[in-house]
């Protein structure tokens, strides 16, 4: 049994002496660099690995408003009360002072951003606030296709550099200006309407016009501009918020109503029919 044992060991150690060493590892070392043929790289440019084509700026469906020249102008737009209104804000002021309201296009004639709107098929009222655009539909018209025109009209108009109006004097409206005449309670109906309601009524892309006080009646007569012009709910805003506070602060006044020009009788006539 010794010897066998021996024998072994003897065996183990001869086999062992003649197993080569295993290489010393160096992780430092990169592998050897693989080569790609000029016919593989010629294979990479090719579909499907290829890249494709920049889009070239002929191909862009805004195009057809100028001519393929770039725009950094960004415009957003928010809904309001009336479906067929949307404000749409071009980023910088509009109007400086006061609010300026277009009910058709004959009355758009001194400016030249209303005047490019009423171009649009399907546009009926163009109102200008102090940084946005209100702008009013026809109901047979879609937002989807308004909307890239009207982004275009705007866009246009003030890269043109063009003024707001042609006319200064024909800028703001200056209704609710306190004159040396006005009695006491004009005074404050024009303050309250300056000041509390009008700032409110603007934030759902209308305004109001004060037509003028009845101290007979008590009645305060008003014209509802933009979006609030034909909107649903334009009545309620009338009564439920404008004539309570009215008759809240100024005990003189008894009620609101509202007044229509010639046109908007016209059209409201039509509508009613």
């Amino acid at each position: 049994m010794a010897m066998a044992r021996r024998r072994l060991l003897a065996l183990a150690s001869r086999l062992h002496r003649r197993a080569p060493a295993p290489p010393a590892t160096e992780p430092w070392r990169r592998a050897p660099a693989r080569f790609i043929s000029s016919g593989a790289l010629d294979r990479l440019k090719t579909p499907p690995f290829a890249r494709p084509a920049a889009r070239s700026a002929a191909s862009s469906p805004w195009d057809r408003f100028g001519g393929g020249q770039k725009r950094t102008m960004f415009i957003q737009t928010q809904s309001t009360p009336n479906p067929q209104s949307l404000m749409f804000y071009p980023g910088k002021p509009v109007m400086e002072i006061g609010s300026s309201d277009f009910p058709n296009a004959r009355t758009a004639m001194t400016s030249p951003l209303a005047k490019a709107l009423f171009a649009i098929d399907g546009v009926t009222r163009v109102f200008f606030g102090s940084d946005f655009v209100t702008v009013t539909k026809s109901e047979e018209t879609s937002w989807d296709y308004l909307k890239p025109e009207i982004f275009a009209a705007i866009m246009d108009f003030y890269s043109s550099g063009q003024p707001l109006f042609l006319d200064a004097n024909a800028a703001a409206s200056m209704d609710t200006a306190i004159h040396e005449d006005d009695s006491e309670i004009v005074a404050m109906i024009k303050e309250l309407l300056e000041t509390r309601i009008r700032p409110a009524v603007q934030d759902d892309g209308g305004d109001i016009e004060y037509r003028g006080f009845d101290p007979e009646t008590g009645i305060v007569k008003l014209k509802m501009q933009g979006a609030c012009s034909g909107c649903p709910s334009s009545s309620v805003t009338l009564k439920s918020g404008i004539e309570n506070m009215l008759m809240h602060y100024v005990p003189e006044v008894k009620g609101v109503e509202q007044e229509f020009d010639g046109d908007e009788e016209a059209e409201l006539a039509g509508q009613m029919e």
